[in-house]
């Protein structure tokens, strides 16, 4: 079917006739397709309000540029870092042994709708692990299921669910950037470490309250996925939106000359794996586990060695690498401005000596007290996150005012973290900007999943809000410990 094709099935259904949440998120989803800008622009909006609020409490035009250039690359290390998160997960999601594994997994399901909440189960599980890992290998594996005859399953619905995991759970897993810079002293800006001191992963993602978030987050992702996904009659296939599911051809070509010899040999992955894979066991043999897997060089460099080893050869191993920069965009502009906001909040300060992180965490500690921090902090990071749909860079915005209100109201540091971690990932759930890299996957357009991620954005939104407030009592306030 081509695809004009396409354009007759969907005259045919009308969202008028689509459930009220369904409705609605089409018509927020066709409002952002039409007005709302690249994220870089909301990155460049703050900078600007970030500058003038400076100026508001009496810091010096100077001071404002001064710390703007101060604090621009300040973040280099963890740029870095975090553009190889995603390279990483790219490059093993898309060797030949995990495409193996993706037709073997496409067995499984028995019916459509058992194929979605498959798929979404699949998706927030192993974005725990990486979520670059979670979007590719999910959305192989939705074309994979829409490839058998003997099931109808609505293709919309299936994409909706391998996008759960960065919607869900990506931040309450070991990739989550907020939790890695804050485990890694190199990683924190000079301006924050005094503010947060160092919190390792067992005082942020295996506290006992946050495993039950995650763990909860996967069933209901789950459930949600299996009641919200079109029974066989009203499901709508990937033929019937007129997509082709042509077999993604990754063969190697044939070597035109000798020097690619060494190209095509895996003789050079093995000796590299053999180093890096040498000092990853020393790492763990003279360390806490805890604190060995927390280090993200340490983390980028397992998935790494491994991605070598899943592509074998030098040459496949670089073409999947050059494949997956391009999703490093976003991360390589716009974190130099997020470490120059960083700077400017705590560093251009007024006549009396205040920056402006010190006026916002002080309106923090007014609308919040220790036992509503959690759902007031929860509430402001999901609404930023539609506006600064970056992890990592948010909370450098973020931490420095709200980690001091933190300490101000005796709140546990590495809980904040988690706040901000469960809460911060739901709006992507509406967001278009991570569905960039899934769409080119299946052919999908961000309308065509977002009136079923707007029901995920309800529930997980209730759901997450209730736990942190629920669970915020449990735990205790430690002062800031510097390394």
């Amino acid at each position: 079917m081509s695809v004009d094709s396409r354009n007759v099935v969907t005259a045919r259904a009308p969202e008028d006739d689509a459930p009220l949440l369904e409705r609605i998120a089409l018509r927020v989803t066709a409002w952002c397709e039409k007005w709302y800008p690249d994220a870089f622009v909301f990155v460049a909006l703050t900078v600007l309000a970030v500058a003038l609020g400076a100026l508001a409490i009496g810091a010096s035009p100077r001071a404002v540029a001064v710390s703007f250039g101060n604090g621009f690359w300040s973040l280099i290390p963890f740029t870095m870092q975090m553009a190889m998160v995603a390279i990483t997960g790219y490059v093993i999601a898309s060797s030949p042994p995990v495409a193996r594994l993706v037709t073997r997994a496409a067995r499984v399901p028995k019916s459509g709708r058992s194929a979605v909440a498959y798929v979404a189960f699949l998706s927030v599980l192993t974005s725990l692990l990486h979520w670059a890992i979670s979007l590719v290998f999910a959305g192989l594996l939705v074309r994979e299921l829409a490839r058998r005859a003997d099931l109808r399953m609505d293709y919309r619905a299936a994409g909706a669910a391998a996008y759960l995991g960065i919607g869900a759970t990506w931040a309450m897993g070991l990739s989550s950037s907020a939790a890695q810079l804050q485990a890694n002293p190199a990683s924190i800006p000079a301006t924050l470490l005094p503010i947060t001191g160092v919190i390792p992963f067992s005082e942020t993602l295996f506290l006992w309250q946050s495993l039950s978030i995650a763990g909860a987050l996967v069933i209901v992702s789950t459930l949600i996925a299996w009641w919200t996904a079109p029974g066989p009659t009203r499901a709508k296939t990937a033929a019937d939106l007129g997509i082709a599911l042509d077999t993604i051809d990754d063969a190697l070509p044939a070597r035109e000359r000798p020097g690619e010899w060494l190209e095509y040999s895996p003789m050079l992955i093995l000796v590299l794996v053999a180093l890096g894979g040498g000092w990853v066991i020393n790492e763990f043999a003279s360390k806490n586990w805890l604190i060995a897997i927390s280090g993200l060089n340490t983390y980028n460099l397992i998935f790494l060695l491994l991605g070598m080893l899943l592509h074998w050869r030098p040459k496949r191993f670089l073409r999947a690498v050059s494949k997956a920069v391009p999703v490093t965009s976003g991360v390589l502009i716009q974190f130099p401005l997020y470490g120059a906001i960083a700077s400017m909040l705590t560093s251009a300060k007024g006549a009396a000596g205040e920056s402006l992180t010190h006026h916002l965490s002080t309106l923090f500690v007014s609308i919040a007290s220790t036992d509503t921090f959690a759902l007031v902090m929860g509430v402001y990071s999901a609404v930023l996150g539609f506006f600064v749909p970056s992890g990592g860079g948010k909370w450098i915005i973020e931490a420095p005012y709200v980690m001091q209100a933190a300490n101000d109201l005796h709140v546990h540091l590495g809980w904040a973290v988690q706040i901000y971690n469960a809460a911060e990932a739901l709006p992507n759930l509406i967001n278009p900007f991570w569905m960039l890299p899934l769409l080119g996957i299946l052919g999908l357009k961000a309308r065509d999943l977002v009136g079923f991620t707007f029901a995920q954005f309800i529930c997980g939104t209730v759901l997450v809000l209730t736990m942190l407030w629920l669970l915020a009592p449990t735990l205790i306030y430690h002062t800031p410990v510097l390394h």
